[in-house]
């Protein structure tokens, strides 16, 4: 992997400021601010921007989804504990993956989770 050839999400925010938060929970900071887009990054691989926009119309319209791959499932699951969607998660997944899933200010669904072998 290489720095230059990598996937970056880019997600709706309706309120970057509410966004930025729930993102620091997850360990997320700002390394690049322009008013209107964001661009965040936990230091370790994580990679996002924020873009204020009105869209979509209503929070569970929101198609998105974003999947952060950690080994400390449980220390971030400790962090945001009381926005855990599933309860009794994070847990073994038959397809192989040890998670759990929260929901963004804006509505997209959030899986922090490893691959288990």
């Amino acid at each position: 992997m290489t720095d230059t050839h990598r996937v970056t999400a880019i997600l709706p925010s309706r309120n970057l400021s509410v966004s930025k938060a729930f993102y620091a929970r997850l360990g997320f900071e700002v390394v690049s601010d322009h008013g209107h887009y964001l661009i965040l990054s936990d230091g370790r691989g994580w990679h996002l921007h924020l873009t204020a926009a009105a869209w979509p119309g209503k929070i569970e319209d929101n198609p998105a989804g974003l999947y952060l791959y950690a080994d400390d499932v449980d220390m971030i699951a400790d962090r945001v504990r009381e926005l855990i969607i599933e309860p009794g998660t994070p847990n073994l997944k038959p397809w192989g993956t040890y998670e759990f899933a929260i929901s963004d200010p804006d509505g997209t669904l959030v899986r922090i989770g490893k691959a288990v072998a």
